[in-house]
């Protein structure tokens, strides 16, 4: 704003704009025209995934890692898999199935956010590139790069893993089936307005005689460990 009033032969302080733009709210020039992390993940989150690992124990004692990937616009999940040795053959195999399913899905990602964790190996990211998505990493011991997917990893622990007891390998995979089905067909969704990945909220009930009648049912999951409401039929 300066130089161009100084084109147009108007001289003013520069300390003069700084004070109007202060008042108006703006800031200078060089950080308005920065893109902040916050600002690429809101502009860009119908084509942003990310991922992370997920660790626990079961109750033979045996470490299993869970690998998972969230659609940032919709909040959907996909459990990729579960073991107990994540080597870069399993991995490459579970990021294949990955690529696959976005593509029937018309999942158009182009950015996949993950952390530097040792057992992503480098093929994977080659994997990734040659179906169109980049892989962006975050930074050392900055989890909030990655906040939507740690905020759904927290979300598994305590809905999930942190309150059911596990036995193996094969129980564990059919907790997460379950839990990824409540989570992306049922969970109601702060971030989505209410609604769940893959529903929609329901118009609200207006009419005072149909919340006088309404059936509520309950369905458990999981031995109880998760709920889910519905009318019944």
């Amino acid at each position: 704003m300066h130089g161009e009033l100084a084109t147009l032969g108007i001289t003013i302080a520069p300390s003069t704009v700084w004070e109007i733009l202060k008042q108006e709210g703006l800031d200078p020039a060089p950080e308005r025209a920065s893109t902040t992390w916050a600002d690429f993940l809101r502009s860009q989150a119908g084509a942003l995934l990310a991922c992370d690992f997920i660790e626990t124990t079961t109750l033979n004692g045996q470490r299993q890692y869970i690998l998972a990937v969230i659609e940032h616009a919709s909040r959907r999940v996909r459990v990729l898999g579960t073991t107990a040795h994540p080597t870069a053959s399993w991995i490459i195999q579970v990021v294949k199935n990955l690529v696959m399913d976005l593509e029937d899905a018309g999942c158009r990602a182009r950015y996949l956010i993950r952390d530097r964790d040792a057992k992503f190996p480098a093929l994977m990211d080659e994997i990734l590139s040659d179906a169109g998505i980049e892989t962006v990493l975050t930074g050392i011991r900055m989890p909030r790069m990655n906040a939507v997917m740690e905020r759904w990893v927290q979300s598994c622990r305590r809905e999930l893993v942190d309150r059911c007891l596990i036995w193996n390998e094969r129980h564990l995979r059919h907790a997460l089936r379950e839990y990824e089905r409540f989570y992306n067909q049922h969970r109601a969704h702060q971030a989505l307005r209410q609604a769940a990945p893959l529903r929609t909220v329901p118009d609200p009930i207006t009419d005072p005689k149909r919340i006088d009648d309404l059936n509520i049912r309950r369905r458990d999951r999981l031995g109880g460990v998760l709920h889910e409401y519905s009318y019944a039929a």
